[in-house]
């Protein structure tokens, strides 16, 4: 596969996690470690399906322990932060923060072989940061303290897929079946830290449910696939950028969606987000 064509297939992943926001809020009221184990069983097994077809199966055991733990605690120690934060926060604006991570994935970069951050790149994540505080501090009138958790939560969120996605693209020769692992081993640990803290609240309605089978099928399932094959053998700086789409778009869906209120604040927030992306891109592109 070429470089353009992996980085393409990458970029299938942001369309997806556009959905994430909306189907995660439709989920509701099931609790954030339910739900992982609910999506990612689904996502898992789908792609243990996947790999059983293309005759990868036998390639699993190759795989480092290493990698399987660093993929597991990438996608479950991400997502129980996302849905958390956004069962105690605003879902546009949780949403916005938790997408800090394309920025810093572009920033984490830099530490590759080859990569060097450059004065754009600083400056760029602070157009990034703040888009957050604008978006936290909701417009300068200050902090909303019953939401800080929330908010700390998908900084969180930020931290640990950024970190999730620079490290796959270090072990380059790991094949993309064993995104399929990583989900069953998350789906496995959020199902006793389910029955430990929370109680068991499914759906009442056929759209919460649908919502479910939404996540486990696409941000919650394919796009962790897609994802692999563009950051391990796409452009990743470039990917890190292109990923501000998703912020953009997933506030667009909530509003569509009547979830979120517009707002010029949200937008003003994105467009520093986004444009603080772009800077750190260009910065890497430049010789």
């Amino acid at each position: 596969m070429t470089r353009r064509r992996a980085t393409a297939v990458g970029f299938c992943a942001v369309l997806l996690w556009a959905l994430l926001a909306l189907f995660t809020v439709g989920s509701a009221p099931t609790p954030p470690f339910l739900l992982n184990t609910l999506c990612f069983g689904l996502g898992g097994t789908l792609g243990l399906i996947w790999a059983a077809a293309t005759g990868a199966l036998s390639s699993l055991r190759s795989v480092p322990l290493r990698v399987y733990l660093i993929g597991t605690l990438g996608l479950f120690g991400y997502h129980a932060l996302y849905f958390s934060a956004l069962r105690i926060a605003p879902a546009a604006e949780a949403g916005l923060i938790a997408y800090l991570w394309p920025l810093l994935i572009v920033l984490f970069s830099g530490l590759l072989p080859g990569e060097t951050l450059r004065k754009g790149h600083v400056f760029g994540a602070l157009l990034g940061f703040a888009g957050a505080a604008l978006i936290i501090t909701g417009g300068g009138t200050g902090f909303s303290g019953q939401h800080l958790p929330g908010y700390a939560l998908a900084g969180l969120c930020a931290v640990t897929w950024s970190g999730y996605s620079v490290l796959s693209r270090s072990v380059g020769e790991i094949p993309t079946a064993s995104v399929a692992v990583f989900c069953l081993a998350s789906a496995a640990l959020s199902l006793p830290l389910h029955l430990i803290w929370e109680e068991t609240v499914l759906p009442a309605t056929a759209l919460g449910w649908a919502a479910i089978a939404g996540l486990g099928l696409g941000p919650v399932g394919l796009a962790f696939y897609v994802w692999d094959i563009g950051v391990k053998q796409g452009d990743i700086q470039l990917l890190g950028t292109a990923s501000y789409a998703a912020p953009l778009l997933s506030t667009l869906v909530l509003v569509i969606a009547g979830v979120a209120a517009p707002s010029y604040l949200l937008l003003w927030a994105a467009l520093l987000i986004t444009g603080g992306a772009a800077i750190a891109a260009r910065a890497s592109f430049s010789k």
